[in-house]
């Protein structure tokens, strides 16, 4: 007979055959074994003697001599009130042993990682977003339990508009506006309504983000580099590009930092009237501006040729997956069908709670408490470089959590890099950032070797020991003019 006991204990297969031997030894065989090879595992509560016995059909006084058995040999324990228990053990052996006692090594420092996109993770309202998804879980009609609008939470969209054309300078509204998983699946989704509709390429920032060239090639489209200056994007460059779409970060370049100057804003509106283009605008940074207001959005300059993509994952936390993409009409339909054919949606409890976030002013309230956490962090990295590197070395700190340190000329910045994690700091050279051509080939940059430094996530104390370990690095690996990797 084959029991598994299921209710009122772990889950275990306890087999017992009335023409194999005595009932009690067969079943307290398969305990031990169970025991010994961690299917049942410390602390895992046992049912009651008269459960068991009833499980498996013998007599009460079968199972317990059974416990009895294995409580004086260590296997199990038990405790008035608690009932019988597995008994931590080593994890093999022919008798019971107490656990080994671990002696602690001796505590060394954090790692610092100095990687790009990663806000402060402590700094996270969690309480706040618990009280959001608790306040939507309770208010939420019943018949909103269903499928959503395939554009997703009309309140959210109402919210997130309202709060771009507040914020942003935008020019969206409700209709306008997509809710997406975050802001690569907004991205996924525009890019492959452009394909759909007869544009067959795309401009892309040189350096810029990564992995926009591999999803715009997913999506069906050609992908062509367009370099990055002092000034943002190379617009000249841009119309010489053949491209009719072109994605890029103007309010905090990724990874250089710079901003958009207003001669290329106005020329890059210019340009997709001209040939009939659209502008991609990632917008994900923008909120954290520290010596003077944000720059606007493309979006609001000209709604009918940008598409502006957005996401929490800076603002909140990447792990809440919740972005928007707002469309002008040609493409928005584009976009919602796209999404309906994909994954219908993001879930729509935390849509809700999301909108009750900014609703409230707790949206606003973590912003305005965190961009002083960065902008203390951003102060502190200008002069521990200052201080470890000299003056002019650091660009790109008006906005954002990554600034471009500029290394010594003729160093090598994946050795400056490589060097840095064998002493517990992790960076990322500029180079990483290249465009790379299907074949995996990418042109040098015009830019001097340098280091992304991403300083949202690490304390002053890491900022502080980064820094110093980075110099040693660098004065490693400087020396003659050597080819970019």
């Amino acid at each position: 007979m084959t029991v598994d006991w299921g209710r009122g204990g772990p889950d275990l297969l306890v087999a017992v055959d009335r023409d194999a031997g005595p009932l009690r030894t067969q079943i307290q065989d398969q305990l031990r074994a169970a025991i010994r090879d961690q299917r049942l595992g410390a602390g895992e509560r046992l049912p009651s003697t008269r459960r068991l016995a009833e499980l498996l059909e013998v007599a009460r006084g079968t199972v317990v001599d059974v416990y009895e058995q294995l409580l004086a040999e260590g296997y199990l324990e038990s405790t008035v009130g608690s009932g019988t228990r597995v008994a931590a053990i080593g994890s093999s052996g022919g008798s019971a042993r107490r656990a080994p006692v671990v002696v602690s090594a001796p505590s060394s420092p954090r790692p610092v990682d100095f990687e790009y996109g990663i806000p402060d993770l402590r700094s996270v309202p969690l309480s706040d977003w618990s009280w959001a998804v608790s306040k939507a879980t309770q208010t939420l009609p019943t018949a909103a339990l269903g499928d959503e609008d395939l554009a997703g939470s009309r309140n959210l969209r109402e919210v997130v508009t309202a709060y771009h054309r507040r914020v942003r300078a935008g020019w969206a509204t409700a209709e306008d506006a997509i809710i997406v998983s975050g802001f690569r699946q907004g991205l996924a989704f525009a890019l492959a309504t452009l394909a759909r509709q007869g544009i067959p390429r795309i401009a892309l920032e040189d350096p810029g983000p990564r992995d926009h060239a591999l999803i715009a090639r997913r999506a069906g489209l050609e992908a062509v580099p367009v370099p990055v200056d002092d000034h943002g994007l190379d617009v000249g460059r841009l119309r010489r590009s053949g491209a009719r779409a072109v994605l890029l970060t103007p309010a905090h370049q990724c990874p250089t930092g710079v901003v958009l100057g207003p001669s290329r804003r106005r020329d890059l509106i210019a340009w997709a009237d001209e040939v009939d283009g659209v502008i991609l605008e990632d917008d994900y940074d923008a909120e954290f501006r520290y010596d003077r207001q944000p720059v606007g959005s493309l979006q609001g300059l000209n709604p009918a040729r940008v598409i502006a993509l957005g996401s929490v994952s800076k603002t909140l936390a990447p792990t809440i997956r919740l972005g928007w993409v707002f469309a002008p009409p040609r493409f928005a339909a584009g976009i919602v069908e796209e999404k309906r054919l994909s994954s219908r949606g993001a879930p729509g409890l935390d849509q809700e709670a999301l909108a009750l976030l900014m609703e409230t002013g707790r949206f606003d309230r973590h912003l305005r408490r965190v961009r002083e956490i960065y902008r203390t962090r951003r102060d502190l990295l200008a002069a521990e470089v200052e201080h470890a590197f000299g003056p002019g070395r650091l660009r790109g700190l008006a906005a954002g959590c990554h600034a471009l340190l500029h290394l010594p000329d003729g160093s090598s910045e994946r050795g400056v890099a490589a060097a840095a994690e064998t002493m517990g700091v992790r960076v990322n050279p500029l180079s990483h950032y290249r465009f790379v051509t299907e074949d995996g080939r990418a042109a040098p940059l015009g830019f001097p070797p340098a280091l992304v430094l991403g300083f949202g996530n690490v304390d002053e104390q890491q900022l502080r020991r980064g820094i110093r370990i980075l110099a040693r690095a660098a004065e490693r690996h400087a020396g003659p003019a050597r080819e970019r990797e």
